[in-house]
């Protein structure tokens, strides 16, 4: 539980569809792991047709967790973009909702964050053993293969969901659905300073994938022209206003 005396550090963004079964432990987690920082848990339900919005709405032993419904499935960078604008930190971080992203990863990427010295940051997970089918591996190393080919995209990871960065980031850079695979691309864009940081990756023990390889990939071709687009009509540095970390 939040102490109301204490000023909030970070706001936890966790869009899930369909995700009931990992809802309150992945909560708990969340919690237990930053016991020391002041912070918000923002579930979004994106439209979700099982008891998800239920086991968010019963977390009522953790007064710091909010939840924040849309009517249908919109997408998970929409439900992203929801909670980021309501959120009430300037700091923000990012997870998946089916517990394969380890919490306990947050502290050092917070630390991360506050240890850099730029003024516009971008703390991305790079995922260390990952446990996922060897398709799904094989489909994300093909598609890391594209990103750097097309965009020069150095980072290993770009499709790791656990991330700690300035709201101001965000909301600076274009939005459309789908980004969240393009993070790190579009914040370099920005002039953000993206640092790596090896997160542990556990297998998915409850639910079902939302996404499949076939999935991905007609919609990732689609998205890489997009890409191309806004790069190209983007100034390649923007100016970030002198700021000091607080």
């Amino acid at each position: 539980m939040i102490i109301k005396s204490q000023k909030l550090e970070i706001s936890i963004i966790i869009p899930v569809f369909n995700e009931d079964e990992n809802i309150r432990t992945l909560a708990f987690e969340i919690n237990e792991s930053l016991k020391h920082y002041p912070h918000e848990i923002i579930f979004v339900d994106d439209g979700s047709n099982d008891n998800t919005k239920l086991e968010v709405l019963n977390l009522t032993e953790l007064k710091q967790v909010r939840l924040i419904s849309h009517e249908s499935c919109q997408g998970q960078s929409v439900a992203m973009r929801s909670g980021i604008i309501n959120a009430k930190s300037n700091l923000i971080a990012t997870l998946d909702g089916d517990g394969q992203n380890d919490p306990k990863d947050l502290p050092l990427m917070i630390e991360t964050y506050k240890n850099s010295e730029s003024n516009c940051v971008l703390v991305a997970g790079i995922r260390h053993k990952r446990k996922d089918s060897f398709n799904k591996r094989m489909a994300s190393k093909f598609a890391r293969f594209i990103r750097e080919l097309l965009f020069s995209d150095s980072h290993p990871d770009s499709g790791c969901g656990i991330r700690v960065f300035d709201k101001e980031l965000f909301l600076m850079m274009p939005f459309f659905n789908h980004m969240h695979r393009f993070f790190t691309i579009l914040a370099i864009r920005y002039n953000a300073n993206v640092l790596g940081v090896n997160v542990n990756h556990r297998e998915r023990i409850k639910g079902k994938s939302k996404y499949t390889n076939l999935g991905r990939a007609l919609v990732g071709v689609y998205d890489l022209f997009g890409v191309i687009w806004i790069l190209r009509r983007t100034p390649k540095k923007f100016a970030i206003e002198e700021t000091t970390k607080k």
